[in-house]
């Protein structure tokens, strides 16, 4: 197979265990990769120029402003960009069906389904699967959304969905849960700040949210307009009831029953609580949300489009 004219973009830190996977499922298929690093100290770089000699570092915000940063700063070569995670794998048959749907010069964005493997088992029920993720669009058509946390790219003009897996095989071994929990905690932080953000009308949130919309701008919307409502800490009780038996989580067996608990009452009730906790440092010691989330955890949430 011809390599396809797509520049496909990984954000990395210490990703020595995902990443070499990640180009291997890639490196025959496009004509170019490009590594934007968060300074990593592992044996990321080395193995990044295994595969590209563009490698770039750039300090850490967040996903969305460390892709925005690699659309502005980079070299591209392409119109056509590949958004992927270093540990998500590609495969010939997502390509094969990819150069298919390249071929109509109308369609400027494509959707395909992530496929999460969780200690060894495919998640296939709780509404995670199919589960749809525009990865791949024109760089003169689309956009990342400007937010600390659960990012999309926006993109104008025809957008279609594809029967396209994307393995996301990040926990698929029986390796130590406390990875998925420190990563987990980092999102939790963002997860929380953005819903700071929305509760307290600190600025405006860049957000493709639209009910009548596809499948992922509906969910957004939902999240934003009826998740957001719900009372702290009855949300994790909620979404577990939703995922978990409306949704027939409980069909993926023990991996399924500790990946929606963890889900539930570990990441999102950790979410709920890190609200709760800086919401009341702020009534306590008379600061604004911004001033408790700048002194705890470093970020500077005044603007969304600080660069």
């Amino acid at each position: 197979m011809k390599k396809l004219p797509i520049t496909a973009i990984v954000l990395t830190y210490n990703e020595e265990r995902n990443l070499e996977n990640c180009l291997e499922s890639i490196n025959n298929y496009v004509d170019e990769i490009i590594i934007v690093d968060s300074i990593s100290n592992d044996k990321t770089e080395k193995i990044s120029r295994d595969y590209t000699n563009k490698f770039y570092q750039n300090k850490f915000i967040n996903q969305a402003k460390q892709f925005i940063w690699a659309i502005k700063n980079c070299d591209i070569n392409n119109e056509w960009i590949l958004r992927i995670d270093a540990d998500e794998r590609w495969t010939r048959e997502g390509f094969d069906e990819l150069a298919k749907i390249m071929e109509d010069d109308s369609v400027n964005g494509i959707y395909v389904k992530m496929k999460i493997y969780f200690m060894g088992r495919f998640i296939k029920h709780g509404a995670f699967y199919p589960n749809y993720f525009l990865r791949v669009y024109k760089k003169s058509k689309g956009a990342m959304e400007d937010r600390w946390m659960d990012e999309h790219i926006k993109v104008e003009g025809n957008v279609v969905n594809s029967s396209i897996d994307v393995i996301e095989s990040n926990y698929d071994r029986q390796e130590n849960i406390s990875l998925w929990t420190d990563k987990h905690n980092g999102y939790s932080t963002r997860e929380a700040v953005e819903f700071l953000i929305a509760k307290h009308n600190i600025h405006e949130i860049d957000t493709v949210a639209n009910f009548f919309g596809n499948k992922t701008e509906r969910k957004r919307w939902l999240k934003e307009n009826i998740y957001f409502k719900v009372p702290l800490f009855l949300r994790p009780m909620m979404y577990f009831i939703y995922r978990y038996f409306f949704k027939l989580g409980f069909l993926d067996g023990k991996e399924g029953f500790i990946f929606h608990t963890l889900h539930a009452f570990w990441y999102r009730f950790l979410v709920d609580t890190k609200v709760y906790q800086i919401e009341q440092l702020a009534k306590k010691n008379h600061q604004t949300i911004q001033e408790v989330v700048k002194d705890h955890y470093g970020m500077d949430i005044d603007g969304a489009n600080q660069k």
